[in-house]
Formats: structure tokens, C-alpha cells, sequence
């Protein structure tokens, strides 16, 4: 349970430098994007995996995407083909929140509430997720995603 958490902080403190090195910091109340937009593209991204379309999941995602799992840390491809083996019947979101730390950057966590199968392996659960986005060349793509399933 600690060596995600850790790799995540890892994650997020090698990519954070470059994302706030960037632009002008953001004024009260602005941002390059809202709640909404956030959450919104990480549903086009979950709603892309259920349906197996991987060119729509590739296109919201940055070509330096990294995930950190249990089962340990994937790359943009590893997602790619985890999706063949997968079966996502059904998901829900709750508990949403979506932080700007620089206008070109936006933190979600939110619990996913799934039904599915891996590897013929049912993963049906409640996880707790995270996401990072950023803005690359003007349009918000994934950069970061882990999940834990509740205990």
C-alpha cells in the first residue's frame, strides 16, 4: 500500500517542476480551465477505455503518460493493451474535487465506483483516484493516474 502512494509522490514531484516553471501564476479565481472541463475529460477518458476505442483514450492522454497501480507502473502502451484484456461494465464517480496548483495544471481525486473484470478477474470495487492534467500546446491531456481500491 506504500510503495504506490510513494511512487505517486515520486510521479508528482518530477513532473510538477516543469508544469510551474511555465506561464504566468494563476490570478484568483482564474484558471486556463474549470472543474467541469477536468472532470468532464477524465469521464471522455473512462467512457474511451469501457469501449475499447483506444485511438479516443490515446488522444486525451500525453505521450509521457505514466500510471501507478498495485500491480506497478504503466506507460501509455501499458494502458493501451490492459485495455484489451479488460471489461469495464460499468463505473460511477463520487467525492470529485479538482485543484489548480498552476493555470496549466489541474489535480482531480475522486472515488470510482466499478463494475469489471481484468484478466478474467473480477475488480469490482470502490477505488480512490487521482488524476493529473495538463495543458500541452493549448489542449488538456492526462499526464498521471493512479487508483487504490478501498479496503
Amino acid at each position: 500500500m506504500k510503495k504506490p502512494f510513494i511512487l505517486c509522490c515520486i510521479t508528482l514531484l518530477a513532473i510538477a517542476p516543469a508544469y510551474f516553471s511555465q506561464g504566468k501564476p494563476a490570478k484568483a479565481g482564474k484558471s486556463a480551465a474549470n472543474e467541469s472541463t477536468i472532470t468532464d475529460l477524465e469521464k471522455s477518458a473512462w467512457e474511451a477505455y469501457k469501449n475499447k476505442q483506444a485511438d479516443a483514450f490515446k488522444a486525451l492522454m500525453s505521450k509521457d503518460y505514466y500510471g501507478v497501480y498495485a500491480e506497478g507502473v504503466k506507460t501509455l502502451d501499458g494502458e493501451l493493451a490492459d485495455m484489451a484484456k479488460s471489461d469495464l461494465r460499468d463505473y460511477s464517480f463520487s467525492d470529485i474535487k479538482v485543484v489548480f496548483p498552476h493555470p496549466k495544471m489541474a489535480v482531480m481525486t475522486y472515488k470510482a465506483k466499478l463494475q469489471a473484470t481484468a484478466d478474467g478477474k473480477d475488480i469490482s470495487g470502490t477505488y480512490n483516484s487521482g488524476s493529473v492534467w495538463v495543458q500541452q500546446g493549448g489542449k488538456w491531456v492526462g499526464a498521471f493516474h493512479t487508483e487504490v481500491k478501498t479496503q
